[in-house]
């Protein structure tokens, strides 16, 4: 395969109409790393991959590709390839020659571009399916061979819009490692379009989150997932507990009709500012212990998923919390109705900063 390249975005804006789908997003991606954009509809994540891609012109700014300028350039003249939700596959063609569809235009001998064939099918682990019709294939199979045919170009960077978004969630979560697996493989750079959580924290280097055309939080899965700088992320990104508080401007906060210490965020903030906590970081406790950061509750809802418990918590304001208890293989010891304490750890509750709130409701 082609070395890989890193992937610069500068000022990037694109409007359609009075609309700004992108707006001014500046980014480095690095040559050789799996990189998301992930956020809800409309936020401009396809958009932004299709400037990448050439399929859409900038307004305004630029896209480098290693140290190249490719802003005017025309897909064609891009070393990059895409794969797209939709997999295109001619229907007549067999899948070798689905794969070496590409290779038509190229001036390779005939042994070299079965060479090139047989290894990505090989990638993909579809050897053995090179004379089956796309028709023949499982969804995850088409999926493979559109992957093959994009990556027998070896292009320098991949880019992906939503390619498992058209399977089913258990063919999706196998998918997921073996996409991270190849990527590995060949070592090029993957741009990767998602609007699923899991997705991009199963398989990201680092990931944008994007709305509103913008960049909310830039970082790896675990900063972006439990260092949460908005509201938006906090929410958008796995289940959080927002709760609206008044901060002291010393690292305490009033919520929930109790005053609480917080140990994470922006803990100079004062007066109005979401507070925020992970489900699986909240501790249901017995009525009446001692210690900081336990508020009254009774359990208002108690759903069984499996792995684990998500209990579903009414505090004494009106406010609701989830918790998400681990299953031990034991039945939990309250049910629903019962009083308890829930406690938040200091360590695990995240000031938001004020302007936040804004974008969550909104």
């Amino acid at each position: 395969m082609a070395g890989a390249a890193g992937v610069t975005l500068d000022q990037l804006t694109k409007r359609f109409g009075d609309v700004e789908a992108v707006r001014s997003i500046t980014l480095e991606i690095g040559a050789g790393e799996f990189f998301s954009l992930l956020g809800p509809s409309g936020c401009g994540k396809t958009t932004t991959l299709r400037m990448v891609a050439g399929f859409e012109r900038p307004d305004a700014g630029r896209v480098l590709i290693g140290e190249r300028d490719v802003t005017e350039a025309p897909p064609h003249r891009r070393p990059v390839n895409t794969v797209f939700q939709s997999y295109a596959l001619f229907p007549h063609l067999s899948v070798r020659d689905n794969v070496a569809f590409g290779l038509r235009f190229t001036d390779l001998p005939k042994e070299e571009r079965r060479r090139k064939v047989d290894a990505a099918l090989s990638l993909v682990r579809l050897e053995g399916y090179g004379k089956r019709k796309p028709h023949q294939l499982s969804g995850g199979e088409q999926q493979r061979v559109a992957l093959a045919r994009a990556l027998v170009l070896e292009p320098r960077v991949l880019l992906l819009d939503e390619p498992l978004g058209a399977l089913d969630a258990k063919l999706r979560k196998a998918l997921q490692l073996e996409l991270k697996t190849i990527q590995r493989e060949v070592g090029i750079t993957f741009v990767y379009v998602t609007h699923d959580q899991e997705e991009a924290l199963t398989m990201s280097d680092r990931l944008a989150v994007m709305a509103q055309g913008r960049i909310e939080q830039l970082g790896t899965p675990r900063q972006v997932y439990e260092e949460p700088e908005t509201a938006f992320v906090a929410d958008f990104l796995g289940v959080s507990n927002l709760m609206a508080a008044r901060a002291d401007g010393a690292g305490r906060v009033r919520a929930g009709g109790r005053e609480l210490a917080a140990g994470r965020g922006d803990l100079a903030a004062s007066g109005d500012v979401r507070v925020t906590i992970r489900p699986e970081r909240v501790r249901v406790e017995p009525t009446g212990g001692a210690g900081e950061n336990r508020l009254d509750a009774l359990v208002a809802q108690v759903v069984f998923l499996g792995s684990a418990t998500q209990v579903h918590l009414r505090l004494a304001g009106g406010e609701t919390v989830q918790a998400l208890v681990p299953n031990g293989g034991e039945p939990l010891p309250y049910g629903e109705g019962s009083a308890v304490s829930v406690h938040l750890p200091a360590d695990a509750l995240r000031v938001l900063r004020a302007e936040a709130s804004e974008l969550v409701d909104g």
